[in-house]
C-alpha cells in the first residue's frame, strides 16, 4: 500500500490528471470513478493513509451530470416509532408497481424525493423549523394533484385522515450536525470526464478539490434553497433507507474552506477557490488518515 503526506498526495493527483484518458477496470460499477482513482493511488477501499490530516471522505464523480449525490443515510425521529415502515408506508403508501408480480398483492411503496422549495404532487415537503431546531416532513392534502392521485388521496382519508402528519417525522439540528459533521467534515472531491470507446469506459480526472470545515448553517441554508433533498425509498418488504442528497454542483457551498488542487507548481498545489459550477454524479467513499 502507498502512504502519502498531504503534499505527495497532491503531487500524485496532479500526475493522475496528466495521464489523460484512463480505461477503468471496474466495469459496470456505478462507483467506477472513485474505484479507478483508488487503483491509481494504490490504496485499498476505505483506506487512504494521510498522516496528521485527520479523516477525510473521498468522493469521485462524473462530470456533466445532474444526478443527485447521497450525503448520508439517517432515519427520522421519533426513531422508536420506526416512522417509515410503521406510519408512512401503511398510512400514506400506494400500491407498488410490482405488487402481485415480484411482491405480494398488498405490497405498498413510499418513494418520494422532497425539497423545501415546493411540495410534491402527493403533498409532501421539507420544512426547516429554526424555532424548534429541527428538519420536519410536512403533508398538506390540499396540495395533492387530484387529477393524478385522487384514488390514493381517498385511501389516505380512510387510513389516516386528511390532516398534517401527527406526529411529524423530524431530524434535530444537533443530530444532523453530528452525523454530517462526523462523516463529511473533510472531503477530497474528484471530478472525471467520461467517454466510451470500443465497449470500454474511460475517465479523465480533470479537477480535484479539498473541502474542509462542514458547517451546519450552510447545510440548513442548502435545504431551504432546495440544494439538499430528503429521499424516501421504501416498500412494505424493505426500507432502502432515508437519504439526504445533494445537487451535484453544490458541495463547496457546505464548507468553510474550499481549495482546488492546481498543478502549475507541484510543490504548492492547493489554492483557495469560491465555488464549483459544473454538475457531478456517483459518489464513492473512503477514509484518509
Amino acid at each position: 500500500m502507498n502512504y502519502y503526506s498531504k503534499q505527495t498526495l497532491i503531487n500524485r493527483l496532479c500526475e493522475i490528471r496528466d495521464l489523460g484518458w484512463i480505461e477503468t477496470q471496474r466495469k459496470g460499477n456505478d462507483g467506477g470513478v472513485g474505484n479507478t482513482l483508488e487503483d491509481l493511488l494504490g490504496i485499498e477501499e476505505n483506506n487512504l493513509p494521510l498522516p496528521n490530516a485527520g479523516e477525510w471522505e473521498v468522493k469521485g464523480q462524473r462530470a456533466e451530470s445532474s444526478s443527485l449525490a447521497t450525503l448520508f443515510h439517517m432515519e427520522p425521529s421519533p426513531r422508536a416509532m420506526r416512522f417509515v415502515p410503521q406510519i408512512l408506508l401503511p398510512g400514506y403508501g400506494w400500491p407498488h408497481k410490482d405488487a402481485g408480480i415480484k411482491f405480494p398483492k398488498d405490497e405498498l411503496s413510499f418513494r418520494q424525493t422532497l425539497t423545501a422549495r415546493e411540495r410534491t404532487n402527493r403533498g409532501f415537503t421539507v420544512v426547516v423549523n429554526r424555532e424548534v431546531g429541527r428538519i420536519e416532513i410536512s403533508f398538506d392534502p390540499k396540495s395533492v394533484d387530484t387529477h393524478t392521485h385522487s384514488e390514493w388521496l381517498r385511501s389516505v382519508r380512510d387510513r389516516k385522515g386528511l390532516t398534517e402528519l401527527r406526529p411529524q417525522p423530524y431530524w434535530g439540528f444537533e443530530d444532523l450536525f453530528h452525523k454530517a459533521g462526523t462523516k463529511l467534515n473533510k472531503t477530497l472531491y474528484a471530478i472525471a470526464e467520461r467517454k466510451r470507446e470500443g465497449g470500454s469506459e474511460y475517465f479523465h480526472y480533470s479537477e480535484f478539490y479539498m473541502l474542509e470545515g462542514f458547517r451546519l448553517e450552510r447545510f440548513l441554508d442548502a435545504i431551504e434553497q432546495g440544494d439538499v433533498l430528503v429521499d424516501f425509498d421504501a416498500r412494505t418488504g424493505h426500507n432502502h433507507g432515508t437519504k439526504f442528497r445533494l445537487r451535484q454542483n453544490k458541495y463547496p457551498n457546505l464548507y468553510e474552506t474550499v481549495q482546488e488542487v492546481v498543478c502549475d507548481n507541484r510543490e504548492d498545489c492547493a489554492s483557495p477557490v469560491g465555488s464549483l459550477v459544473r454538475n457531478r454524479e456517483s459518489t464513492t467513499n473512503y477514509t484518509l488518515f
